[in-house]
């Protein structure tokens, strides 16, 4: 099984995971890099990258709370 098999196929397993069981990896995964003393991978991000990621974080749609316009008002 080649590198990039592995990748997709914990790519759609993490997706198909509940939002604590994917939080936990991650706390492992910085754990890893921390221990390995690894440089994460976001430090060589291009302004672009930086862009999609911000926009894929405001539009996630695991945000239970709902917002309305009043809340707005009120700050």
């Amino acid at each position: 099984m080649t590198l990039m098999i592995t990748r997709e196929q914990l790519h759609k397993q993490i997706d198909a995971l509940p939002d604590d069981v994917v939080a936990q990896i991650a706390d492992f995964t910085l754990f890893v890099v921390a221990r390995r003393q690894l440089m994460p991978l976001y430090a060589e991000w291009n302004n672009s990258q930086w862009q999609v990621f911000t926009l894929e974080q405001l539009f996630r749609e695991d945000d239970d709370v709902d917002y309305t316009l009043e809340d707005a008002q009120e700050v």
